[in-house]
């Protein structure tokens, strides 16, 4: 193609025009400049100001000298600005105002002096009367620039008053400046116009404004990884010069527009957002398309169009989780330079094609999740640029090539449950760059590659739940990389190899399951940054190393099923962590020791079937966390320890087939215990009654000397004085107690006396208070924080910024001028709901207690100020979606909500005094802020203890305690009740009531699944299924505080301390590729 030719050439047919004074000049210079007046920083000019400037440079012109004062600037051909030139331009208000780039002014020759005086004088005035002219052109071409410029500005602001911006990026972005200047906004440096908008992960939210149509030279727009939602406005199609398209995880909803017509189109990314309807068929008919992305996605189920196969310059292709189904189309084995294809979290099925193989750029496949069967082809080893593969939890079979083996490059290989068997190449074991492996829940069988690992810096690997026999590998930590090793349930056999002793990175060991024998290597007890050892279930001979101490970071111990001997090491009580001690079915002997007393986080210890002797150590009574303690099957004796009866979340008790005497402890009846077995034992004195109403004869039988009470219809014999001469003996005591008792009640009844006599004169003197505030105009703000409001602030109230409203008022956002914060505004009903909340708001402060900032009233009304939490309520949070069907409160969200919402609660009732009973616990009332932190909110029914003989259907409906039905006095237990309502919500997703509940509530409906272990419809099925060993320890903290009876629920306090015992794993748990057993 011939270069453009400039407009001069084109109106000559190629011939330069030249002017008679032009040939005058021996030093001519195309490069001329023209004066015109402009306003102060002018713009640079646009392109048709360049054209313009080619026009004029064939028309050369005397040199010009601008005074000091001149009001002009100068332009040369190319609209660029001038420089100073000589000392006639020297002002910089003037240099500020030039334009082009500097140039020689044209000297006349001495020609030019030589030609007559009016010949000069005519020629300079042609000249003058030439550049007025073309300055009066150019004036009028810059007015379409101008008007351009400022409809973009305009657009800009509009699409600004459709984001909300809490972290306030766009504060850049107002009419003062020029777009341009605008945060996130870039603009061609020729033409002044706007190209792009990148404005990623910086808390956006809102709605994208139409008005983004009017950017027509728009190229690039970045808005990806915000809060942003509502639909995609279909006057996006008119921006045809865009080449980049990311609006990914955001939470945009709707039908896609169809965005064929952007043609210009090379990346386009809206996964993650919550589309619905078909499949974007369209994007077919954009052929320069690069990078694809629209994963996690809600669209209708259907197949991958074949013409996803016309775009041939695509690298990455993303479609995961968006509901697809069908084969995979063969014309994405014609995309011969992609380099990612992700397929996953859908329902494709049929096989891989050998086809494959045509796609030999691509380094990542991902393909698990889906409905896949056959063979991997043995064509998948010409990819050789492979670096990670993943087809796990599909329906493949057969055996793998063991030309795969050879894929140098691989970094991942994930292929666990499916049903592949027979050996694994040998390939595997000569890779260099490996870094996670993972084939569990398979059916490969043989001996497992020896090398693997020996050349590679391998991090994980999960072959658990095969059938691999022989020696276990020796190299898989070689490189000392090696976190997490997972083996259980295989074949392996002989000793384990002492190599791991020194694999001090280990984070999660588990060989359990397997043939091992001998001891094992010493350096493994003591794993610096253990948090799981499992090596149960296998023929491990030799004791457990003092060397334990070292794993300071252990919370799980599995040595079950063994042949270990020797003493329990006392050192196990130095592991602060430790939650479950597995030690039964061995060899132990000797003591259990005192120091595991110190384990506070120690939820379960199994030591049965060992040959362990002495007392049970009274320490094991401060091991506050403990729920499950069986010590059976050993010789144990002495008595039952009385301490035991201080473990307040204790729920299993087996001390059977031991030698224990004496009496059982009547302490242990206060216990919340679902089963306790002292059985063939040598116990005797009296039964307490209530413990065996829960675990009835058979838990006490072996026992000669026991006895129960005469109204118990039991095989033992009933007590005599014989049996009971220690509680004789006991009397005087008894009595003693009894006095101190009354006496303590009568000490309470006069505080209460005086308590209530003091309420009523507050009372009193807040209505005398509050009579007079009716009376008098004016507001009076009462602030409880410092801050800086202003009352005609806070009336203002605009109804744009409606929040929620409720049965006692309406709330608002209020954002505060000059960056002084955003508040909520709480607009109340009744000035007895007002005092009330008031009154006990602006008195507790706790990090998990909505703060009241203010209190204003006057004129009849009341106004409640309080911190303003971003992301609503907890009713709301639990329906809200971000990843196309994945929830926005994933397990870790869920806990920590209600770890935080059961501490507020506790604080209310166990460090307020008096005691608050809060009377509406609810998931609506529980606010969450920017980090999902709970906040407990809505005071206005609450009540203190003492006062809580009123209004007993006060509540929520699916919220309120049975017992208060029939109107008993209301306590704690009421909120504890509630509270287990809302865990319930937590772990199922649904509201308290439920047209699925068939009439009933939540409580009853759960009830029913769990009596029959139909759990798998309890889980919220939003919620990935390796949260729910975690989701069921929190199932059953809400079982016991839904109980019926208010006696048999826990207090908030220790509901907190089995919510803290019930902490989920560590982050590490979830990596992808690491089995449930993890």
């Amino acid at each position: 193609m011939a270069p453009s030719r400039s407009p001069i050439r084109q109106a000559t047919n190629g011939r330069v025009i030249r002017s008679p004074l032009q040939s005058s000049y021996t030093r001519s210079n195309s490069h001329l400049c023209l004066l015109l007046p402009i306003k102060k920083n002018a713009k640079r000019t646009s392109n048709k100001r360049r054209s313009f400037g080619h026009f004029v440079s064939s028309h050369p012109r005397p040199p010009l000298i601008l005074s000091p004062g001149s009001p002009f600037s100068a332009f040369d051909l190319h609209g660029q600005r001038t420089s100073d030139r000589s000392e006639a331009v020297s002002r910089p208000s003037l240099q500020d105002n030039l334009i082009c780039p500097p140039v020689p002014l044209l000297e006349p020759s001495e020609t030019l002096f030589q030609c007559e005086e009016s010949q000069l004088s005519l020629m300079l005035k042609s000249a003058f009367l030439f550049h007025f002219l073309a300055a009066l052109l150019l004036l009028l071409s810059l007015t379409p620039i101008s008007s351009s410029l400022s409809l973009e500005s305009k657009a800009l602001l509009e699409i600004k008053g459709q984001l909300n911006d809490p972290m306030n990026h766009l504060e850049s972005w107002n009419e003062s400046k020029s777009p341009c200047e605008f945060a996130g906004v870039h603009c061609d440096i020729g033409s002044g116009h706007v190209v792009g908008i990148s404005l990623p992960s910086i808390s956006l939210s809102g709605n994208i404004s139409p008005s983004i149509s009017l950017l027509r030279s728009l190229a690039t727009l970045e808005l990806g990884g915000n809060a942003i939602s509502g639909v995609v406005p279909l006057a996006l199609a008119n921006c045809t010069s865009l080449r980049v398209l990311n609006l990914s995880t955001n939470s945009l909803s709707g039908l896609l527009p169809d965005l064929s017509a952007l043609r210009n189109l090379q990346v386009l990314d809206l996964s993650t957002n919550g589309f619905t309807g078909e499949f974007p068929a369209w994007v077919g008919k954009l052929p320069g398309l690069v990078e694809l992305g629209l994963a996690e996605n809600d669209f209708d189920a259907g197949e991958i169009p074949e013409s996803i196969g016309h775009m041939k310059n695509l690298t990455w292709l993303f479609l995961a989780q968006c509901n697809l189904r069908g084969e995979i189309p063969a014309s994405i084995y014609g995309l011969t330079k992609l380099g990612t294809l992700d397929l996953s979290r859908n329902q494709m099925s049929g096989q891989v094609s050998k086809a494959i193989s045509n796609l030999s750029s691509l380094y990542k496949i991902e393909l698990y999740q889906n409905n896949l069967t056959g063979e991997i082809p043995p064509e998948l080893a010409n990819l050789t640029l492979l670096r990670e593969f993943d087809v796990s939890r599909n329906q493949l079979t057969g055996k793998l090539s063991p030309e795969i083996g050879n894929l140098k490059e691989l970094t991942v290989f994930h292929a666990y449950t499916n049903s592949f068997w027979g050996e694994l190449p040998r390939g595997f074991g000569n890779l260099e760059h490996l870094i996670s492996f993972s084939v569990y829940e398979n059916n490969f069988s043989g001996e497992f590659p020896s090398d693997l690992g020996r050349f590679s810096p391998l991090n994980k690997i999960d072959i658990s739940e095969n059938s691999f026999s022989g020696d276990f590998p020796r190299f898989l930590c070689h490189n000392k990389k090696l976190q997490y090793l997972l083996a259980l349930d295989n074949d392996f056999t002989g000793q384990f190899p002492g190599s791991y002793a020194e694999c001090k990175t280990l984070v999660r060991f588990r060989i359990s399951q397997n043939g091992f024998t001998g001891g094992i290597p010493g350096g493994i007890w003591g794993l610096p940054s253990a948090v799981i050892i499992d090596v149960a279930d296998n023929e491990f001979m030799g004791g457990v190393s003092s060397d334990i101490a070292m794993s300071a970071s252990l919370t799980q111990l599995y040595v079950q099923n063994n042949r270990f001997s020797g003493k329990l090491p006392a050192e196990l009580g130095d592991l602060p962590q430790l939650q479950k001690l597995f030690a039964f079915n061995n060899s132990f002997s000797g003591q259990i020791p005192s120091r595991f007393g110190d384990l506070k986080q120690l939820s379960s210890l199994h030591l049965e079937d060992n040959e362990l002797t002495g007392p049970i150590p009274s320490q094991l009574g401060l091991c506050d966390s403990l729920v499950d303690l069986n010590l059976a099957q050993n010789s144990l004796t002495g008595a039952v320890p009385a301490t035991l009866a201080l473990l307040n979340s204790l729920n299993s008790l087996n001390l059977s087939q031991n030698h224990i005497t004496g009496s059982i402890p009547d302490g242990l009846q206060a216990l919340k215990l679902s089963s306790i077995d002292l059985s063939d034992n040598q116990l005797s004195g009296r039964i307490p009654p209530d413990l065996l109403l829960i675990a009835g004869d058979e838990a006490f039988s072996g026992n000669k000397e026991l006895c129960t009470d005469r109204a118990m219809h039991t095989e033992f014999s009933f007590c005599t004085l014989s049996h009971s001469h220690k509680d004789v003996t006991r009397k005087p005591m008894y009595l003693v107690i009894t006095i101190a008792f009354a006496m303590i009640i009568l000490l309470a009844g006069l505080i209460f006396v005086s308590y209530q006599s003091f309420e009523l004169e507050e009372k009193n003197r807040r209505r005398v208070l509050e009579e007079g505030k009716e009376k008098d105009s004016e507001w009076m703000l009462e602030s409880f924080y410092p801050t800086e409001l202003d009352p005609e602030e806070i009336i203002n109230l605009d109804e744009e910024n409606l929040i929620a409203r409720g049965g006692t008022g309406k709330v608002y956002r209020l954002d505060l001028s000059k960056n002084r914060g955003t508040f909520a505004v709480k607009t109340v009903v009744g000035a007895k709901v007002v005092t009330d909340e008031v009154d006990i708001m602006g008195k507790i402060k706790h990090r998990n207690i909505l703060k009241l900032f203010a209190c204003l009233t006057g004129r009849g009304s009341s106004y409640l100020v309080f911190e303003y939490m971003p992301n609503g309520n907890l009713y709301q949070a639990l329906r809200r979606e971000i990843k196309g069907g994945l929830p926005e409160l994933d397990w870790h969200k869920r806990y920590k909500i209600a770890v935080g919402a059961a501490k507020g609660i506790m604080y209310l009732h166990h460090d307020c005094s008096p005691a608050i009973i809060h009377r509406d616990i609810k998931s609506s009332n529980i606010l969450l802020d920017e980090e999902y932190e709970a906040r407990i909110a809505d005071f206005g029914i609450a009540t203190v203890a003492e006062g809580s003989e009123s209004s007993c259907f006060a509540g929520t409906h699916g919220y309120i305690a049975p017992e208060l039905a029939y109107c008993p006095k209301v306590t704690e237990k009421s909120d504890v009740y509630s509270f287990g309502v809302v865990l319930l919500e937590l772990i199922t997703g649904r509201g308290p009531t439920d047209p699925q509940f068939g009439g009933q509530d939540i409580v009853f409906w759960i009830s029913g699944r769990v009596d029959g272990q139909n759990l798998a419809e309890v889980y919220d099925h939003r919620v990935p299924s390796s949260a729910e060993e975690d989701m069921g320890k929190v199932l059953k903290i809400a079982i016991l505080c839904t109980t019926k009876l208010p006696s048999c629920r826990p207090t908030m306090r220790e509901v907190v301390n089995k919510l803290i015992d019930a902490d989920p794993c560590s982050a590490v748990n979830g990596v992808r590729g690491i089995s449930k057993n993890c």
